[in-house]
């Protein structure tokens, strides 16, 4: 089966993109439960979740990411406060309520600044907790007027947990940005460093899945410059012996180690998902696409001015065999 021409054009939609959302608790079941409840105004829920997650950072910062989502989630966090005022998790939520409510488009100037100290309070709270400096991550990578302190933040991510998984793949979008009239560079520092984290990173950990990652970003980037077709198909990006290398190992990786207790390894999914489909290996695509389910993400399939559920549910039908 030859790979489609249109899936990952742009959108044929006339006015832009589909009404569809990407719900960030993907199949987190537990999590859209407290989230209902938390909606409400009901925090016991999200106290108790996130109690029962511990230490497990990466589902810790997933989880409060999910919750901080909801529109009102800086006012519960902050009754949930006023209740219980030495709660590193209440802190925690109100730091990352905070950033989300500050990376709004229509967001004021000073909301950064309030959201940054509120971070830096939970992190006081709760020293060990990579969370608020994941936040911090994500404020200073999405705000123009930000302070360029991805790489420190990151750092202040690792050093608490070396295989952060959002923290890598806030990193690794950053990084690809980085020179984009270099063309397809090999030697880019954004596949370096995808490299470096799956090498150090236990046989086991989907940062093996990073590289695929880098070379997505790099793709967004290098089309937004002009020098790469908006269609992957044309473009040499995904057909060249560097990107068949990656892309067999990443899946190799899967097909062996798939982690399914991973709370974001849907994202990974995704990611695999439209690299086989850029490279026009429909069978693997096809497998992988029956693994994500319902949980699309909105990146890898919005790269390149895509409406996202547009180009994976043509992809998906497309892979699948659907008419």
């Amino acid at each position: 089966m030859s790979p489609p021409p249109p899936p990952l054009g742009r959108s044929r939609r006339r006015g832009g993109r589909s009404d569809h959302t990407f719900d960030p608790a993907l199949d987190d079941l537990e999590l859209i439960d407290a989230r209902s409840q938390f909606t409400q105004g009901r925090w016991g829920g999200a106290r108790a979740l996130l109690v029962a997650t511990g230490n497990d950072w990466d589902r810790r910062g997933h989880r409060l990411l999910g919750l901080a989502a909801i529109p009102s989630a800086a006012d519960w966090a902050r009754d949930w406060l006023l209740a219980e005022p030495e709660s590193a998790d209440a802190a925690t939520l109100l730091g990352c309520a905070c950033v989300v409510r500050a990376l709004r488009p229509k967001a004021k100037a000073e909301e950064a600044a309030r959201a940054r100290q509120t971070c830096l309070a939970a992190a006081r709270t709760t020293p060990e907790d990579p969370t608020p400096w994941l936040a911090l991550l994500l404020l200073d990578r999405g705000r123009e007027d930000g302070g360029d302190e991805t790489g420190r933040l990151f750092e202040e991510v690792r050093s608490r947990h070396p295989e952060h998984h959002h923290a890598h793949h806030v990193m690794t979008a950053q990084l690809a940005e980085s020179r984009p009239d270099s063309g397809q560079d090999p030697l880019h520092e954004v596949y370096d460093f995808a490299a470096w984290a799956a090498e150090q990173a236990p046989a086991d950990s989907p940062l093996a899945v990073l590289p695929v990652v880098a070379h997505a970003e790099r793709y967004r980037v290098l089309v937004a410059a002009g020098s790469e077709p908006g269609d992957p198909v044309a473009s040499g990006h995904w057909s060249g012996r560097r990107a068949r290398q990656v892309m067999k190992a990443a899946f190799d990786w899967w097909l062996e180690w798939e982690r399914e207790d991973h709370p974001r390894h849907r994202v990974d999914l995704n990611f695999l998902a439209h690299a086989k489909v850029c490279e026009g290996r429909t069978a693997e695509a096809a497998a992988l696409f029956h693994r994500i389910g319902p949980y699309a993400t909105a990146a890898p399939w919005s790269y390149a001015g895509r409406d996202p559920y547009t180009a994976f549910t043509t992809a998906r039908d497309h892979a699948l065999g659907t008419p």
